[in-house]
């Protein structure tokens, strides 16, 4: 059993919002034992880190993306003119994912593990694609994010666009065969419980109704949720109602695949009916700002109907302080109503997405919760209150200011510094991501 005290910080929570200035954070394990005062002399066996008035935070948590895509960054390779989102993923992304082998996918893994927690990121949920290295995929992810000492959850996305049957029958066997890992590793407890499986699709127009019955068995067999994209663009909605008569979340309802645990990404076409049936089921909304934009899919104008809306990248990158503005500025941009509470409540409820898959608390700076904590060096100009937090992010607070993060109880990044070099791991990026851009040239 170990214990650390963080003293001296300044306790800061999105939602519920919350300040606390000169307060102690004892730490037992991966859990916060107590918040309070002095509790140096009330643990006096324990280790003691000074914050000198630190913001020490509940740490921020990216709710969709694409590890795989880590090493596109610069891309030099042969794309054609893209007009619009079909001919991107083509063109792009259904070429780049081909590409990916064992090597390419650790090392991006790797990287955007490194990135993710020098952004104040304490964890990620990833949604993966590689169809020629299907089989062991995940598995690279996760020593990926154990080596760097991310928390985070990953899938495959289930698909029929390479190889019909065959290739849907490997995506829906790989996510089961990961689950099934995830649990042998809790039982055995040699490691720390830090990654955890969804069971992932790509979207609703490639994935026909035999692979909607094969992920149905999935979540039942694995307890685990569904991940999938869904109304990215309007070519998903058109293509569900001219095959299938039917909206999207409508069909994968028919098949049991929403509930409590479901992500859908994007979303930013789904009818009322689906909205409804997605609110009513508890599921959740991720919203991918930056994704949008750069890939003109348009805005999402209903942000303000989904009960539980939450934040990620969808690839360009993990940080979550920059995602926030994005999505905030984007929806005054559009002449949206919320305001920056409303996006900090959004951000927050990636922690709600860890605690329904991990069974465990996270996203609170309170006794019994995760010690999943981002500490900032950040000198507020003006009063930090709880009634102003999302403003003071918003409008100020950044990644730049992330000092040191801890997860599961480990500081994984203190001082702005990794416990081990990076700069071999980035190098050897280097050379992989080179190898990829070559294979992926010479796919048609």
């Amino acid at each position: 059993m170990s214990m650390l005290i963080l003293k001296n910080a300044t306790v800061v929570q999105l939602h519920p919002a919350k300040v606390q200035s000169n307060v102690d954070i004892a730490i037992e394990n991966d859990l916060i034992k107590e918040v309070g005062t002095n509790l140096s002399q009330r643990y006096p066996q324990a280790s003691v880190k000074e914050m000198q008035g630190r913001l020490v935070m509940p740490g921020n948590v990216c709710s969709h993306n694409h590890f795989y895509s880590g090493l596109s960054r610069g891309i030099q390779a042969n794309i054609a003119p893209s007009p619009d989102f079909i001919s991107t993923l083509k063109n792009l992304w259904w070429r780049l994912d081909r590409a990916l082998d064992e090597e390419s996918m650790y090392y991006s893994g790797l990287i955007c593990s490194l990135e993710a927690i020098r952004s104040g990121c304490t964890a990620v949920i990833d949604h993966s694609a590689s169809p020629n290295y299907i089989a062991g995929s995940l598995s690279q992810l996760r020593n990926a994010f154990l080596k760097v000492g991310l928390r985070g959850m990953t899938c495959y996305e289930t698909t029929d666009r390479n190889g019909g049957l065959k290739e849907l029958q490997a995506g829906v066997e790989e996510n089961i065969r990961f689950a099934a890992e995830i649990d042998r590793a809790r039982e055995n407890g040699r490691e720390p419980y830090l990654v955890e499986a969804h069971i992932g699709a790509h979207a609703p127009f490639t994935v026909p109704d035999e692979g909607l019955s094969m992920l149905s068995e999935a979540l039942k067999s694995t307890g685990r949720g569904l991940h999938i994209h869904a109304a990215e663009d309007l070519y998903d909605v058109s293509h569900s109602h001219h095959h299938y008569g039917k909206d999207l979340l409508v069909r994968l309802a028919d098949y049991d695949l929403i509930d409590s645990k479901t992500l859908v990404a994007h979303g930013l076409y789904l009818s009322e009916e689906d909205i409804s049936l997605l609110n009513e089921r508890d599921g959740f909304l991720v919203h991918n700002a930056r994704s949008n934009m750069n890939n003109h899919v348009g805005y999402n104008q209903r942000l303000t109907t989904f009960r539980n809306l939450a934040l990620g990248t969808d690839g360009i990158g993990s940080d979550m302080f920059e995602e926030l503005k994005f999505a905030f500025f984007k929806h005054r941009d559009a002449g949206g109503p919320l305001w920056p509470d409303s996006f900090a409540k959004a951000l927050t409820n990636g922690n709600e997405l860890l605690s329904r898959n991990f069974n465990a608390r996270f996203g609170r700076v309170e006794a019994g919760y995760k010690a999943d904590l981002t500490v900032c060096d950040y000198i507020a100009p003006t009063p930090l209150i709880a009634e102003n937090v999302a403003g003071h992010i918003a409008f100020g607070m950044g990644s730049a200011s992330v000092h040191s993060v801890m997860v599961n109880g480990v500081m994984v990044y203190e001082d702005r510094q990794f416990t081990f070099d990076c700069e071999p791991i980035f190098a050897e990026a280097r050379k992989a991501a080179q190898k990829m851009w070559q294979r992926m040239d010479a796919l048609s």
